[in-house]
C-alpha cells in the first residue's frame, strides 16, 4: 500500500467515525468487490454535483463522487489527498481566528 493510498484509507476512517449512521454504508461501498456499484455511484454523484443548482442535488455531491473514484482510480488519490489536507488546514485556522473574536 504506497502513501497515498493510506492517506486515503485514513479519511474514509475518519468520515465512519464521524457519521457513524453511514459509516457501514461507507465499509461495504469500500470493499474491492463494490466497485460495479462504486465507479458508477461515484460518477453519478459528480453529474449531480454540476446540477446543483435543481431541488435535491447540492454541490455536495461533487467531492463525494471524486472520492469513490479515487478509491479505483489512483491517479485522483495524490490531488484528492492534497485538497483534503489543505482544506483542514484552512478549517483549523478559520477555528482559530474565530475563537479568537469572540
Amino acid at each position: 500500500m504506497n502513501k497515498d493510498q493510506t492517506r486515503l484509507e485514513r479519511l474514509f476512517l475518519r468520515i465512519e467515525r464521524r457519521f457513524p449512521r453511514f459509516g457501514r454504508a461507507i465499509w461495504y461501498i469500500r470493499q474491492p468487490w463494490a466497485i460495479l456499484i462504486r465507479i458508477p455511484l461515484g460518477l453519478l454523484l459528480i453529474v449531480g454535483g454540476v446540477f446543483s443548482f435543481l431541488p435535491i442535488l447540492g454541490v455536495w455531491m461533487l467531492p463525494l463522487g471524486i472520492l469513490l473514484l479515487a478509491v479505483d482510480l489512483p491517479f485522483l488519490r495524490r490531488p484528492l489527498n492534497a485538497v483534503v489536507i489543505q482544506s483542514e488546514r484552512r478549517y483549523r485556522q478559520w477555528r482559530r481566528t474565530r475563537r479568537k473574536a469572540t
